[in-house]
């Protein structure tokens, strides 16, 4: 068992992806990695217990981020994730906006990931790196089509776990873990209806 003080690149060594290998794979092989995570149990709170070292209270953008969120308006609201995995673009006191990569099936997060790599601020891929972007250099146009079913706000009044910041080198990982935990619908109904806003 990984011990609790250790980062998520740790927990996670024996499935790290490399973005330039992932994006040639097949439907099957992304469903197959994402069993073999399943497979392991790989958790919310899993996440959090094993990456001590990168909780935080506030997110800054261009990073991605991990933890539970109760939404305000939740009983208005089709559905929602419980577990967003967000990359922020803007954030102020109250809270911040940005594109939770949940809304889309797992190949798909990643055919979206690797377009926004354009935006990184460094090719070291690394706690160093983070994506320079905001809505109005990607609305319109067409290869971040994907990214119009993600847009989501979030108040820091109902965030519910500190935050995860997950590190450059582990976004491909990232994108294929199962840990998306939506409410009032299924994931397959939630990502039937992002493929209709696409």
């Amino acid at each position: 068992m990984a011990s609790t003080n250790k980062p998520l690149q740790d927990l996670f060594v024996k499935h790290h992806y490399d973005m330039d290998n992932m994006r040639r794979k097949s439907s099957a092989w992304f469903n197959q990695q994402v069993a073999l995570m399943a497979g392991k149990r790989i958790t919310p709170n899993k996440i959090l217990q094993n990456n001590l070292s990168s909780l935080g209270t506030k997110v800054l953008p261009g990073n991605l981020y991990l933890y539970y969120y109760d939404p305000k308006t939740k009983d208005t609201l089709p559905y929602y994730d419980r577990f967003p995995m967000v990359f922020p673009w803007k954030a102020n006191k109250d809270g911040f906006i940005g594109l939770n990569m949940h809304y889309l099936p797992y190949q798909l997060r990643v055919k979206l990931m690797d377009n926004l790599l354009v935006f990184r601020n460094n090719d070291k891929m690394d706690q160093t790196t983070k994506l320079r972007y905001s809505w109005q250099l990607i609305d319109g146009i067409a290869k971040f089509g994907l990214a119009k079913p993600c847009v989501k706000q979030y108040l820091y009044s109902h965030v519910q776990s500190p935050f995860v910041r997950v590190e450059a080198n582990d976004w491909g990982t990232a994108m294929m873990m199962p840990v998306e935990r939506f409410v009032k619908a299924g994931k397959d109904q939630v990502w039937l209806d992002s493929r209709r806003k696409i």
